[in-house]
């Protein structure tokens, strides 16, 4: 059994206002990330994402950050961080990010038209952040070249789908009765 698949299978879950959300050291830094897990999905992403023609990475704070820092650090590809801090330069695009727990302004800066971006995130749940976040690039007129989740949590609405946004994703996770369940162990289905 992979790290990732076995890891999820041994996260607790919590409710939050009747949200089903599990405890991951990708999605929530707790428990510990350990190096191999973080190792085997960086490779995976590579493995997964379409990396040719990318000119940057870009990923919304904050628990896409570690995973994207790492595939930068293994392809030479820059990356911008989506901030849920206003700056005020020039050209910052504002988007309102809303999950299934919680709404908040975020805010892109230095991603330019005609560039050709990345997009990865640390979970795919309700959609909301990834559907703002694609929008709003498709707005700056940035070409998304390929956008990677690392897990997706199936058995709900989700945005990005009905957006009509393709997400690859590395595992498709449900909560059923409080237990976490593995829908998919490549992420296809």
């Amino acid at each position: 059994m992979d790290q990732l698949k076995r890891s999820l299978l041994e996260a607790p879950i919590v409710e939050k206002d009747d949200y089903h959300y599990f405890v991951h050291p990708v999605s929530d830094g707790v428990p510990k990330l350990d190096p191999g897990l973080l190792r085997e999905i960086v490779i995976r992403i590579i493995r997964k994402a379409q990396l040719e023609d990318v000119d940057r990475i870009v990923t919304p704070a904050a628990m896409g950050i570690h995973i994207s820092t790492a595939v930068s650090l293994m392809t030479d590809i820059p990356m911008t961080v989506i901030r849920k801090r206003q700056y005020g330069l020039e050209g910052e695009v504002s988007i309102s990010q809303q999950t299934g727990y919680s709404e908040s302004e975020m805010y892109i800066n230095d991603v330019r038209a005609g560039e050709r971006v990345l997009v990865i995130d640390d979970v795919l749940s309700t959609g909301g952040t990834l559907t703002a976040v694609l929008d709003a690039l498709d707005e700056i007129g940035a070409e998304v070249i390929d956008t990677v989740a690392v897990i997706k949590k199936v058995g709900g609405g989700n945005e990005v789908d009905d957006a009509g946004y393709d997400v690859k994703t590395l595992i498709n996770v449900d909560v059923v009765d409080g237990e976490l369940v593995v829908v998919d162990e490549d992420g296809d289905g």
